[in-house]
């Protein structure tokens, strides 16, 4: 179980290692800070992610940094699994959905002699998504329209052992632009 909260001033920072053993080339990526992560939700195919680093340097080397990987068990989420809510209630007629998180990093370039940046400063955090509805009661539009927040939840579940649910304590709406068609 991990819980995130947004906002803090010190992010959390690791090693990747990129791995080539047909050429052979291992790159190790070090001091990796979390840019930006984002998402789409659809009505079928698996939920995917995409992550944007930031790292401090690379180093090149013939062998492997990190030892032999342990094999990690993957459990996916289908979009099937998942479920929009608003103020706790499921909210239907959603066709799709996009969520961004970002970290707004500001690269420290700073003069070293082993060509590595200094690492990422926090700026301001964003929060940013779009949600595709059809267009079946006046409650999104009212409460944008009004200008009052509400809390939307994004939730997979695979059961008891395995679930991702994000939360956005205070979403305010804009205002759509409702189509009217004619000849």
């Amino acid at each position: 179980t991990h819980e995130f909260q947004s906002g803090g001033w010190t992010l959390p920072s690791m090693a990747i290692e990129v791995v080539m053993p047909e050429v052979p080339r291992f790159a190790m990526y070090a001091g990796c800070v979390l840019d930006q992560l984002s998402w789409q939700m659809n009505r079928s195919g698996q939920l995917t992610a995409t992550a944007r680093l930031i790292a401090q340097g690379e180093a090149i080397a013939a062998t492997t940094g990190a030892g032999t990987p342990t094999a990690l068990g993957l459990q996916r989420f289908g979009h099937f699994n998942g479920v929009v809510k608003r103020n706790g209630t499921a909210l239907g007629n959603v066709v799709s959905a996009e969520i961004t998180y970002a970290n707004g990093l500001d690269r420290i370039e700073t003069i070293r002699n082993d060509g590595k940046i200094e690492g990422g400063d926090p700026g301001m955090a964003a929060l940013t998504g779009r949600i595709e509805v059809r267009f079946a009661d006046s409650t999104l539009v009212t409460q944008a329209i009004d200008g009052t927040p509400c809390e939307l939840e994004f939730a997979w579940s695979l059961g008891a052992n395995a679930s991702f649910t994000f939360t956005a304590h205070a979403v305010y709406l804009p205002v759509p632009r409702i189509e009217i068609p004619g000849p």
